[in-house]
């Protein structure tokens, strides 16, 4: 049985991960017959947002880790304690929590860095050449990570497509439903709710990824 890692941001699509993407990642790597690990970094958010307001709540500090802990039921990991020769790729779900926990990309747009524990577990994936997908807003973090032209899509923003390609990526316009794949990196991408509107919507592209990392893994 084929075994995926993914990467957690938090919970709550406005300063962690994206609740109905991360749930349908484990659903649609389950459905396919894939065991799965869920990872984050053990850091602290950029901040927390009350999710009933949109309003950021001044003083309160939470842990990226133990929030993420609240979508995998308790069974997570620190992205230090990889074991990479123990899984065949990665998945990493959207939400705001990718561009503002994974990496700065929320606050300083293409001078964005990833975070340090975040880029050293990721690393370990792509330098071992194995297949990972991200999601929704998480591959802004692909040039970054993989270097000139490296393909991948949010959709068809424009103005985050520019600074994805202002990083040196080469972005490619998606619909919601489809899949953008760099078969040289075993790299795939997919909008998500960059353009869903419903979670049916957003399943399409979701299952659609994750067909094709375990593909190519």
């Amino acid at each position: 049985m084929k075994k995926f890692a993914v990467l957690l941001s938090g919970a709550g699509v406005f300063d962690g991960s994206e609740l109905h993407e991360a749930v349908l990642t484990l659903l649609s790597l389950t459905q396919a017959g894939v065991s799965y690990q869920c990872f984050a970094p053990n850091i602290e958010q950029m901040h927390v947002v009350n999710h009933l307001t949109g309003e950021v709540a001044v003083g309160e500090h939470r842990n990226v880790l133990v929030e993420s802990a609240r979508i995998a039921r308790g069974d997570i990991k620190a992205t230090d304690e990889l074991d990479v020769q123990a899984f065949d790729g990665l998945v990493i779900p959207g939400g705001f929590g990718a561009a503002k926990n994974l990496c700065n990309f929320a606050v300083v747009g293409s001078e964005c860095e990833v975070a340090p524990s975040v880029q050293a577990f990721i690393a370990e994936f792509v330098e071992a050449n194995k297949p990972v997908g991200f999601i929704c807003i998480s591959p802004v973090m692909i040039p970054k990570l993989y270097g000139e032209k490296a393909k991948g899509t949010i959709g068809h923003d424009s103005e985050t497509a520019h600074a994805f390609n202002l990083m040196g990526g080469e972005h490619v316009d998606a619909n919601v439903e489809q899949i953008v794949v760099d078969e040289g990196r075993k790299l795939v991408s997919t909008p998500a709710y960059m353009l869903a509107e419903n979670i049916a919507q957003a399943h399409i592209g979701i299952d659609k990824l994750v067909k094709k990392v375990i593909e190519l893994a």
